[in-house]
């Protein structure tokens, strides 16, 4: 049974940072991964993405020069570090695991594995 949980979320201020880890069980983490949100009333939206190998990150572009991706193979745990944090982030974030099939990242239809999500509140 593959697995996917979402761990790190919390209340944080405005600038603060929390850091985010998804932990797989089941598979392999040889699959590209992302993280996504979604706020109340809004649709589920990309975030960041990383390669399987862990050398090409994407990110939208209101996570860029903020959040970081990250994975550890080994562990079979991704990573969102997410700093200088905005109550615009206030979210759900899920990870997910994506079809090897070189498709884009940033279409949550393009993913096969989810979490069940950990929810962040950003405050100003």
């Amino acid at each position: 049974q593959v697995q996917l949980v979402e761990s790190g979320g919390g209340s944080v201020q405005a600038g603060g940072s929390l850091r985010l880890s998804c932990v797989a069980s089941g598979l392999r983490l040889s699959y590209g991964m992302g993280w996504f949100r979604q706020a109340p009333g809004k649709e589920r939206e990309f975030v960041a993405g990383i390669s399987n190998g862990g050398a090409t990150t994407y990110y939208t572009d209101s996570a860029k020069g903020r959040f970081s991706i990250s994975r550890e193979n080994a562990k079979n745990t991704v990573y969102l570090q997410m700093n200088s944090q905005k109550p615009e982030d206030t979210a759900v974030y899920y990870c997910a695991a994506k079809r090897r099939d070189g498709s884009s990242f940033v279409d949550p239809g393009n993913y096969i594995y989810w979490g069940q999500g950990t929810q962040v509140t950003v405050s100003s």
